[in-house]
This record gives C-alpha cells, sequence and structure tokens, in this order.
C-alpha cells in the first residue's frame, strides 16, 4: 500500500534550470565575458563539479570555486573565487520560481493521505531557503538535503535514510523525480517505487513510468501501485 511520496526538488518543484541559465548569462555579462555558449559550459562545469561534491570528494563551498575556476579559466584564490561567486548566486537566487503545477500535485498528494516528503541533492540550507521563499515549506511534511548525508543520490543510502526517517517499506513510497539516472534508477535500486518526471519528453528510456506534468501524478497514485510506462 501507497504511503509516501517523495518528490525531487530541482527542476521538479522548481524551475532551477530557467534560474541558472538566466543568471549565469547576466553574471557573465556583468563581467564582459561574451553570451555564446555560456549558460551551457556552466551547466556542464556545475553538473561535473556537484557531482564530486555528491561522491564528498569536495566541499560545497570548494565546487562553486572550481565551477568559476573552470567558467573563467583563471586562478583564483579561495576569497576571489568565493567573491566571484557571490554575483551568480545573488542572480540566481532572485531567479527561484516553483513550476505552476507544483501545488497542485503536493496538495493533491495530501488530500490522497499520503506522507509527502523531498529528498533533494542541495544544500539544505538552500533548499529551505527556496522552500520558504516558494512558499512550498508548508506543502511537505519531510526535507532531506544530500549534505546531511554521506552521499547523495543516486546512492541508495540516500534512499534508505528517506525511508527511514518515513517510517515505511521502500515498495510504500513513490519517488518522483526529473533525472533518470538520480532519481528513478536511484529509487528503483533502493526497492522505491518511481516514476519519471519528463517535461519536455527528453528522455528516450523505454518502459519507464513517466509524466509530462505533475498535474498527472492524481492518475499514478491509484490501486496504490505505478504500474503503466507512460
Amino acid at each position: 500500500m501507497l504511503s509516501a511520496v517523495v518528490f525531487d526538488l530541482d527542476d521538479t518543484l522548481v524551475d532551477q534550470r530557467t534560474a541558472a541559465r538566466r543568471a549565469v548569462v547576466s553574471w557573465a555579462r556583468s563581467l564582459g565575458l561574451p553570451d555564446d555558449g555560456v549558460a551551457q559550459r556552466w551547466k556542464d562545469t556545475s553538473d561535473r563539479q556537484y557531482a564530486r561534491y555528491q561522491r564528498r570528494e569536495i566541499t560545497f563551498n570548494e565546487q562553486r570555486r572550481f565551477r568559476v575556476r573552470e567558467l573563467l579559466g583563471l586562478t583564483l584564490t579561495d576569497a576571489e573565487a568565493d567573491e566571484l561567486f557571490a554575483g551568480y548566486l545573488t542572480r540566481y537566487e532572485a531567479g527561484w520560481a516553483a513550476f505552476d503545477d507544483a501545488i497542485p500535485a503536493l496538495r493533491q498528494t495530501r488530500a490522497a493521505g499520503l506522507t509527502i516528503a523531498i529528498l533533494t541533492n542541495g544544500d539544505e540550507a538552500q533548499q529551505l531557503q527556496k522552500l520558504d521563499r516558494l512558499a512550498l515549506r508548508p506543502e511537505i511534511d519531510l526535507m532531506i538535503a544530500s549534505s546531511s548525508l554521506p552521499a547523495g543520490k543516486p546512492d541508495p543510502r540516500a534512499f534508505e535514510h528517506t525511508i527511514e526517517r518515513l517510517g515505511v517499506n521502500p515498495d510504500e513510497a513513490l519517488m518522483v523525480g526529473d533525472s533518470y539516472e538520480k532519481d528513478y534508477l536511484g529509487a528503483r535500486a533502493a526497492g522505491l517505487q518511481a516514476v519519471l518526471l519528463d517535461r519536455d519528453d527528453a528522455h528516450t528510456v523505454p518502459e519507464v513510468p513517466r509524466i509530462r506534468s505533475l498535474h498527472a501524478l492524481a492518475d499514478l497514485l491509484v490501486d496504490d501501485v505505478v504500474t503503466t510506462p507512460r
């Protein structure tokens, strides 16, 4: 019997990708850098360095510094890198926005009598700030950030800790997220049910329960089991 739904946060409930893209373009302009390709380069280095942080090879602050140094191609002290990153961060935080379907989906889930958790590969302080800014915190029961765990998704320990905190068995929880590797495969490997949120129809993996919008989540909360690929 399904007892809980675990949501990813960034690019599932919150449009992180758009906030990051707009922030880095504006930041790059302020530094006199050309716009051409800067958003993709920033995404590539961010993904690479953040993965290192999730494996605990570097700290949260170190991954920020490595991103700045790699994008700018400069040798910077920690203080210089931190100061430069702050110019990006203020723009990024100003761009935070929840998807239109986020709060309705959370309320539908709660109306179905299910416990709501968020499992995010973000920094706890920043993610709590995001929840408060976007009025999402009252809509959830529990948030677990990877910064408080030995490793982030898709490491099974992240899901196991979440299930333990929720007090449910793995097969009683459904993971909803936009990453095939981190959210879907990670959850399935830990024994949870899972559905892939594919807003842009960008994933080509077959035979995976999939939704294009969180508005469609209610259709999957039938018979307490996700059974049909969509």
